[in-house]
């Protein structure tokens, strides 16, 4: 206590006085105040405490010496029940002890780690999943004293990726996915059926340079690489080339897939086999076109997109000179373009013209 009557924290090293003959004469004391460093102990104490987040402490032993509010309330146990017990032997499942070990092990190393999943049990016997990011703890001349570790309880969200991964592997449409990296990290039921490779043969492979033909690589691998800048892509249409070696035709959605933080973590795709529908648009327009009658058709502004051979020979005018142009505009006579029109515009509505 100072003679202000003010109260101070001081570290003291006792050493033995001696005189020439070695005979104790007294004692010096050597000190140092630590009361800033206690009342940030103290701060940190309380803030740790008052956390909204899991925290833990743990010795270089790996035993607990440091138990939050909201770890008590997650996980059940009070703070007199934990401390001094080793974290890992009494609060780690059997199959989580040696990674989690490991994790402290490498913090009382000085190396950090983030993100750390690993499964506590409750007490009331519950299994709870954490996110860990695991701090070295160091004394203030820098010597490695335990360890911090900053928990999140993930356990609703492993919850809901599991139900999201279930109902992506049942969908009734081919799914599949791939990371930042473009490497296949969905691959779901309807997938495997229509491909024909196991999840096992495409996960971890580039889908652009292993899965998609050669011609279309290039535009497959801009469809993906927009989706990881948050532009997605619906209705694009690309080939894939099954086991078998057959060509099927997909139409696909391309989404941006991002984790709890907002990150981009990577894309999903849900496809379409369309292999059916583009083979019959062939024979359509095939027909159309060897046609022994000449014929038309116009998109819903009017402009020429199918002209077939016929037409080609009756009216003079290629396909090449016609398609894309204003069909009533440009190649109906003036005094007819607006029964013409009307007619197109009847059919357009659903209302056809004999």
């Amino acid at each position: 206590i100072t003679k202000l009557g003010v109260r101070i924290e001081v570290l003291l090293n006792a050493t033995t006085r001696r005189d020439e003959q070695g005979n104790i004469i007294g004692v010096v004391g050597i000190g140092q105040d630590i009361t800033g460093r206690i009342a940030q102990e103290r701060e940190y104490s309380k803030l740790i405490d008052s956390a909204n987040a899991p925290i833990f402490g743990v010795d270089t032993n790996g035993c607990v010496n440091v138990w939050n509010i909201c770890a008590r309330k997650l996980v059940g146990y009070s703070t007199e029940e934990v401390m001094g017990h080793s974290l890992v032997q009494e609060f780690i499942t059997n199959d989580y002890q040696a990674s989690v070990q490991a994790v402290l092990d490498r913090a009382l190393d000085g190396v950090e780690t983030a993100n750390f999943e690993f499964p506590l049990i409750t007490k009331a016997g519950a299994r709870i999943e954490v996110l860990l990011n695991a701090t070295t703890r160091r004394n203030e001349h820098g010597k490695v004293i335990g360890v911090v570790g900053i928990g999140q309880d993930i356990t609703g969200r492993i919850a809901q990726e599991r139900e999201y991964a279930k109902l992506i592997d049942t969908a009734n449409a081919p799914i599949f996915g791939v990371d930042t990296e473009g490497k296949v990290n969905v691959w779901n039921k309807c997938a495997r059926k229509l491909v024909g490779y196991t999840p096992d043969e495409v996960m971890g492979k580039y889908l652009v340079e292993q899965f998609i033909t050669d011609e279309f690589k290039t535009v497959v691998q801009a469809v993906l690489d927009q989706a990881l800048h948050g532009a997605e892509t619906a209705n694009f249409e690309f080939p894939l080339i099954t086991k078998a070696g057959v060509r099927l035709e997909v139409l696909l959605n391309a989404t941006t897939r991002r984790d709890e933080q907002g990150n981009v973590i990577g894309v999903v795709g849900i496809g379409q086999d369309i292999t059916g529908r583009i083979a019959q648009e062939r024979e359509y327009s095939k027909l159309i076109d060897s046609a022994n009658a000449p014929i038309f058709g116009v998109d819903t502004l009017g402009k020429v997109t199918i002209w077939n051979k016929n037409a080609h020979k009756l009216v003079g005018y290629s396909s090449e000179e016609v398609m894309g142009q204003n069909l009533v505009e440009q190649f109906i006579s003036p005094e007819h373009r607006a029964r013409v029109q009307g007619v197109i515009d009847q059919a357009i509505e659903g209302e056809e013209t004999a």
